[in-house]
C-alpha cells in the first residue's frame, strides 16, 4: 500500500499514510475543508439557522 499524500510505501505505525507529516497533513485537509463527503444538505440545518430580521429599517 502506498501513502495517499506522498506515494511513498505505508509504514504500518501510521498506516495508511507513510509518517506522521503525512498523517498531519491528511487531517489538516479535514479540519479545513479541503475533503468534502458528498450528500443531500441537510434540510433540518436550514431551518434552524437564524433568518436576519427585515423589520428593521435600514
Amino acid at each position: 500500500m502506498t501513502c495517499p499524500i506522498c506515494k511513498k510505501p505505508s509504514d504500518p505505525k501510521y498506516r495508511p499514510f507513510c509518517s506522521k507529516r503525512c498523517a498531519d497533513i491528511d487531517l489538516g485537509r479535514w479540519l479545513t475543508g479541503a475533503y468534502v463527503i458528498p450528500g443531500d444538505e441537510d434540510e433540518s440545518a436550514e431551518e434552524e439557522r437564524p433568518r436576519p430580521d427585515t423589520s428593521l429599517p435600514h
